[in-house]
């Protein structure tokens, strides 16, 4: 497989001499699209006061970047394929930066809201083209390692979110935390100018104009059905209409990519067990690290007590977990020894034990919080580059883009899910311990309509409880999707070996 990629693309050599220091480079540009995914929650008290901003108008603010980034992942990646990768790092470079700029300066919600619609647009381009990358300039015996600081680097963005949010609100006014990526692209567009080197799909097919148009909104009104469902109802009109309207333009999908020549994803993909092992898994993993963190976040502030800075720092441990075992190079040391299958297999299994230990000791003080984190870093750090190699080593290296693009969006989707999930299973399981409470809106205002201290008492009690079980949920999915995908990805082997093996050996 190393010799078919190193002869598919040419422009880019397999052993860069200077591809560490882009790999550096890429990370940077990557760091600050994944800090906008959460750096603006800790400002929703001074852009409610200083933009007179109303709850849906913070919700559009916070969900507008992921939403334009999650329904542009596909297109965008499709584009770098065709287009070039440096080029479209570069444009999404630079429309991040003036998305940031107008952010930073905006005066009411609404430019705010289409600053960070820009913001998701550059956010989109960076997310796959800087995977591409990665796979472009190394070859598979550094790739591993590559990945797995690449997919580092998305733990220390989700941790460092809220704390350099913080951090920033304390000493300046809320617009900073956007203007502090402006050293960063800049920093970030003189690097990649001179040290990436250009690669592109040199295949000449046409653009799939009508598949952009259709996976564009098709996972957007996905995602916003997810993400929205908790906060307005699972059977709301403006839930159920929007989730009708993905399934309906994602099917389209579908079907415009089975019958067209030159399809944007190549639905035949989906026919590789190695490829469907790698998606499921992709999928678990974000389901599992982006519910618990919204999970812990709860638990932290609501049944704890901690502040939002102080929620953050708790978190904090799995992140520098991930970071310090990628960092070290234990993934691409594990997988050569264990074997993909095996290693996602031992990561999930770590993942789902870190929940479950998070559950049953997070309510007893913060040191059995603390070890579930850690152990849930762990099984981050084994399996998340395992499957990223996987679904990238699942798809020809012509179409590097396009993979990085499904890479991005189960993610997205995982992450979406995991929040709704077990969102649902902790609301399910409160209301049927305190049915009194089922009509407030969150756990605060219960407290706040509770009559005297015992009723408190119980509603707190209930809420925990709640958080346990959806935990637990939680875990048993991870589990299970686990074992699944490591099934999947060992059948994959084994049916490459025999097709490999000669005549006489298949025996």
């Amino acid at each position: 497989m190393t010799a078919t990629t190193a002869e598919q693309s040419p422009p880019a050599p397999p052993r860069h001499p200077q591809r560490w220091l882009i790999l550096g480079v890429i990370c940077l540009a990557q760091l600050t699209v994944l800090l906008d995914n959460t750096v603006l929650n800790v400002a929703i008290p001074s852009l409610t006061r200083e933009l007179n901003a109303s709850t849906a108008d913070v919700q559009w603010m916070i969900n507008a970047y992921s939403l334009v980034q999650s329904g542009l992942l596909l297109t965008a990646g499709s584009s770098a394929d065709r287009y070039g990768r440096k080029k479209m790092l570069l444009t999404g470079l630079v429309l991040f930066g003036i998305g940031s700029l107008a952010a930073g300066f905006s005066q009411s919600s609404g430019q705010l809201i289409a600053a960070r619609a820009g913001m998701g647009v550059g956010g989109a381009l960076l997310m796959t083209t800087t995977l591409a990358v990665v796979v472009q300039i190394f070859d598979d015996s550094e790739r591993v390692k590559a990945i797995g600081i690449w997919s580092t680097v998305s733990s220390l963005g989700f941790a460092v979110g809220p704390l350099v949010g913080g951090v920033m609100l304390d000493h300046f006014w809320w617009g900073a935390i956007f203007l502090i990526n402006l050293p960063v692209v800049v920093l970030a567009l003189v690097a990649v100018a001179r040290l990436v080197p250009e690669t592109r799909n040199l295949g000449g097919e046409r653009p799939d104009l009508l598949g952009a148009l259709l996976s564009t909104i098709g996972m957007a009104a996905t995602v916003y059905a997810i993400i929205s469902g908790p906060e307005h109802g699972w059977a709301s009109g403006r839930v159920l209409l929007t989730a009708a309207v993905g399934l309906v333009f994602v099917a389209a999908f579908v079907l415009w990519e089975l019958h067209i020549p030159y399809p944007m994803l190549d639905m035949h993909f989906f026919r590789n067990e190695k490829f469907v092992g790698a998606v499921a898994g992709t999928i678990l993993v974000a389901f599992g690290m982006g519910g618990s963190l919204f999970l812990l976040t709860q638990q932290l502030q609501f049944v704890l007590g901690h502040g939002p800075l102080e929620a953050g720092l708790r978190t904090a441990p799995m992140a520098l977990s991930v970071i310090a075992l990628n960092l070290t190079g234990l993934g691409a040391r594990v997988v050569p020894r264990l074997g993909t299958p095996a290693t996602i297999a031992a990561g999930m299994s770590l993942l789902a034990a870190g929940l479950a230990a998070v559950a049953l000791l997070g309510g007893n003080g913060y040191s059995g919080m603390l070890l579930g984190l850690v152990v849930m870093g762990a099984g981050i750090a084994l399996a998340g580059p395992a499957m990223a190699n996987a679904i990238m080593s699942a798809i020809p290296p012509e179409k590097a883009g396009v993979g990085a693009g499904v890479n991005g969006t189960l993610a997205e989707f995982g992450n979406g899910l995991g929040v709704a999930v077990l969102g649902a299973v902790l609301n399910s399981r409160f209301g049927a311990l305190v049915p009194a409470a089922v009509g407030a809106a969150s756990l605060p205002a219960a407290l706040a309509s509770a009559d005297d201290d015992a009723e408190r008492a119980r509603i707190t009690d209930a809420f925990a409880s709640g958080l346990e079980t959806s935990q637990l949920v939680g875990a048993a999915a991870v589990l299970t999707g686990g074992l699944l995908a490591a099934l999947l990805l060992r059948r994959a082997e084994r049916a490459e070996a025999a097709r490999d093996a000669p005549a006489g050996a298949a025996a």
